[in-house]
């Protein structure tokens, strides 16, 4: 392999994930292309939480500044009861969260983030991002690695050491991955959940609505055994994100699907009248199919294929981390193979290895709050105790592994 293109690397996905690759790649000096095929950058999905594991990497990359204007810092994540709206539990955020975690704790729209990086993306020479470009095979060797993609009807040749599928939960490189590996390639997973989203302005009747129910400068979460629903302030507090879950059938993949709003309404039976007078005023409501991805297939290959963010490991949003475990992964690949310069390719399996474990805490403590927050009965009791006698410090000392984590400590090992 030439120098040239052992300083290479080709991403497919325009997303968090493969822009946070971008970017930190180029930090270390490696020349990037990005293809994503969508004709253009649309940021799917509405709002997002950024914990400090997350917004630690974004301020080493240069995006944090640009994302600040538009982001929140919340004063807390806030449980409660979604019968009766009593809080059940508080954990501090806002200037506890930055100085107990050395970094902000952020809830933004997806749009945000996504502008944040593209415009820390625009300023660097060494990253080139082609829209409607669909990459539709791979070939490997001792010359490292050519992707072949599509623009416009005509095929071009991308080359480098590394391809990065960065391509979401529905990934095509996957399907790359696993073929190398001698593995099946299993299509994502749908979960038998439904996930319900909407935005609505602070001002609006809904958003009062919320505003007299909620704690509108906060993370709240309401728990039900039915269903529960997440909710916080977006683009600098003027808009609120609402994200409920509930059972369903599944419906057809994709970030802005349609499904019967009488399984949202049903699911609410039960909760206080304002909340679900709140669900009932907030509308459409879009939907969309929780999918997962089997963590024990392969998220790399010797011969230089890499999966990061919810190609290699879609998970239930349980936890909030899905972002944050992308951003993590783009950062970790990158360190560790410019920390390897005798033998990039070797340290792909190092990178895996080490993050598997993170990534399984992480959907082990989504499964977790899954649980808790749909309780009922004698467990729901059971819950509300152990929450009432749990101090705020004691909730936030629970997070240190993961809101303290750095990318520097793993790299380091």
């Amino acid at each position: 392999m030439n120098e040239t293109r052992s300083r290479q690397v080709v991403i497919a996905g325009a997303g968090v994930a493969g822009l946070t690759a971008a970017l930190a790649f180029a930090k270390h000096g490696y020349s990037v292309q990005v293809f994503e095929q969508a004709p253009r950058l649309e940021a799917v999905g509405a709002g997002l939480q950024l914990s400090p594991n997350a917004t630690r990497i974004l301020r080493q990359l240069g995006v944090l500044d640009r994302l600040l204007p538009a982001a929140v810092r919340p004063g807390a994540v806030v449980l409660k009861d979604a019968a009766t709206l009593r809080e059940l539990a508080r954990v501090p955020l806002g200037q506890a969260a930055e100085t107990r975690w050395q970094a902000p704790y952020l809830v933004a729209h997806r749009a945000d983030l996504q502008s944040a990086l593209m415009a820390r993306a625009d300023e660097i020479a060494d990253i080139k991002i082609v829209t409607g470009a669909r990459l539709h095979g791979i070939a490997t060797g001792t010359h490292g690695i050519t992707a072949t993609v599509e623009i416009d009807g005509k095929s071009i040749a991308a080359e480098g050491f590394l391809l990065i599928g960065a391509d979401g939960v529905w990934s095509s490189v996957r399907g790359l991955v696993d073929s190398a590996k001698g593995a099946a390639s299993p299509r994502s997973r749908f979960s038998g959940e439904l996930a319900w989203r909407a935005t609505i302005a602070a001002q609006s009747a809904a958003g009062q609505a919320f505003a007299a129910i909620g704690a509108k400068d906060c993370v709240t979460t309401f728990l039900h055994p039915g269903f529960h629903m997440v909710a916080y302030p977006v683009s600098k507090g003027d808009a609120f994100n609402l994200v409920a879950f509930t059972k369903g059938e599944r419906i057809a993949e994709g970030w802005s699907g349609h499904a019967d709003p009488g399984i949202l309404t049903d699911a609410t039976r039960g909760t206080q009248p304002g909340l679900a007078r709140l669900v009932e005023m907030t509308g459409p409501w879009l939907t969309w199919p929780l999918h997962t991805v089997d963590q024990k297939q392969p998220w790399t290959t010797p011969d230089g294929m890499a999966l990061i963010g919810d190609a290699a490991h879609a998970m239930t949003p349980f936890a909030a981390q899905g972002a944050a475990m992308a951003i993590e992964d783009a950062a970790t690949l990158a360190d560790i193979i410019a920390d390897s310069p005798a033998d990039p390719l070797a340290a792909l399996a190092v990178w895996e290895q080490s993050r598997r474990p993170r990534v399984a805490q992480v959907a082990r403590r989504g499964a977790v709050n899954r649980l808790a927050w749909h309780a009922s009965g004698p467990v729901a009791i059971a819950r509300n105790v152990f929450l009432k006698i749990r101090s705020s410090e004691k909730l936030a000392a629970d997070l240190d592994w993961l809101y303290g984590w750095s990318a520097e400590a793993v790299v380091k090992r």
